[in-house]
């Protein structure tokens, strides 16, 4: 599992950990690993041109001897300090010891920019002299981020003004949530741990792996029958909208359940896909209720919410949810909102919600005591106190009509056979994107979800 957390977790386990070692040696292990990083991506480091881009603070100065290193090496270094007043001490003497160099301006011409501008500690966007020196990076140059891109919130991923967009980032001691999570991971590039030492307590955001979802998918055993492995019920489609219900059913029949009991108007065009679905009220051990539903139904949302096993709510069902009904249930509740839902559910604009996604998820976890899916560039599981998960896999070709549909299906079933609500929004999220990375593109929702068993066979197989 990857694992990201706060700045102030990370600077607190720093400060252990320099407390018990010679002053500046955590620094030289993350020069060292950045200068490594950096190298490799040079290949021939002896002749090549490396710019540093120095903020005044730690993480100018990782980039300063990562820099040396680099130039002892043959590299020709130049290093353009934000504050010429305010750069490391250490790090220039060892630069410039090493044959390095210090300039005003950016060089035309490069072969690898460092960002050291800013560390894990900024907010806000880039200040007008940081963002003049990101404007003249030379056009193709690869860039490296040191630890963060320059105007990353690494606490949240929020991108609040002029911010860089690295190639690859360097990332210290542990992963931070801004570059797991939509805008500051989408500036991230391909991101690279180097390993300093810390020791850390839980995290805060963590990510499933491929042997984390393999540990969670439902496996039938000899005694299994289809209503052991479990009966998963939906409620989705209308005259308006018959899709809707038959990707549910497509995605459900995916999931890991062992029956799909479809109730709602759209059971023909169900029956004339999936046969294998049973039609009509019964038992189940799990609902899903809200796709393609249309307006003037939300009483069946609240009879669902009412009775005591777990449901899961999406698209029309979200409509004027009643906070205090959820907190009352006794068994899970998983909310599936995109943006939009989202922005109503907490009285907030769509914009703020997809500039802060995880504080929005953490938000509607709260306010409505259930677990939340928030779906979009970053798909997020927040429940509780817990710590929220960052979906890791995905493509931007599932921004397509009725992927909601089958996602939610797909989720729903994996809730039936026992999950919980966490695990099954997390592991569902991370199948979908799965076979949306097997589809390509462009892909239809059923597409998607004909793909769905060769994602789970691969990620049984971590």
């Amino acid at each position: 599992m990857r694992t990201a957390y706060s700045v102030e977790t990370v600077r607190a386990a720093e400060r252990e950990l320099m407390a018990r070692l010679p002053e500046g040696a955590l620094m030289q292990r993350a020069a060292a690993g950045l200068a490594a990083v950096c190298a490799g991506l040079l290949g021939r480091v002896y002749g090549s041109r490396t710019v540093l881009l120095v903020g005044p603070g730690d993480n100018g100065g990782d980039a300063l001897y990562a820099g040396a290193r680099l130039a002892r090496r043959g590299a020709a270094v130049t290093a353009v300090p934000m504050d010429p007043e305010r750069m490391h001490p250490g790090g220039l003497a060892a630069l410039r010891a090493a044959g390095g160099r210090v300039e005003e301006a950016v060089p035309h011409r490069a072969d690898l920019v460092l960002d050291g501008l800013l560390g894990i500690g900024g907010r806000g966007g880039l200040r007008p002299a940081a963002a003049a020196l990101v404007e003249r990076i030379p056009s193709g140059v690869p860039v490296v981020a040191v630890d963060l891109p320059s105007g990353v919130d690494a606490d949240t991923g929020e991108v609040a003004g002029p911010a860089v967009t690295a190639d690859v980032t360097v990332t210290f001691g542990a992963y931070k949530p801004g570059l797991l999570i939509d805008p500051g991971a989408s500036r991230a590039g391909v991101v690279r741990l180097v390993d300093i030492g810390l020791e850390l307590p839980s995290p805060q955001v963590e990510a499933l792996q491929h042997a984390d979802v393999a540990g969670l998918l439902p496996v039938p055993t000899a005694s299994s029958d289809k209503y052991r492995r479990g009966v998963v019920g939906i409620v989705a489609g209308s005259a308006q909208y018959p899709g809707a219900a038959v990707l549910t059913v497509a995605g459900a029949l995916r999931g890991g359940a062992g029956a799909v009991r479809y109730v709602g108007p759209a059971a023909e065009a169900v029956l004339a896909r999936y046969p294998e679905t049973l039609i009509g009220p019964g038992r189940v051990q799990a609902w899903v209720v809200g796709p393609g539903l249309g307006e003037g139904r939300a009483g069946e949302v609240a009879d669902l919410l009412a009775g005591d096993v777990p449901v899961l709510v999406d698209a029309d069902g979200l409509r004027g949810l009643d906070a205090d009904v959820l907190r009352a249930r006794t068994a899970p509740t998983l909310l599936t909102p995109h943006a939009g839902e989202a922005a109503a559910l907490l009285g907030v604009s769509r914009e703020s919600v997809e500039a802060g996604r995880l504080g929005a998820v953490r938000r509607l976890a709260s306010r409505y005591g259930a677990t939340v899916l928030l779906k979009g560039s970053t798909t997020l599981v927040a429940s509780g106190g817990c710590a929220v998960r960052v979906n890791p896999t995905g493509s931007s070709w599932l921004a397509t009509a009725g992927s909601g549909d089958v996602l939610s299906g797909l989720a729903g079933s994996l809730l039936a056979a026992g999950l919980s609500g966490a695990d099954a929004g997390a592991v569902a999220a991370y199948l979908h994107g799965l076979a949306a990375r097997l589809t390509g593109g462009p892909l239809l929702a059923h597409h998607l979800a004909e793909a769905l068993p060769t994602a789970w066979r691969n990620a049984a197989r971590p």
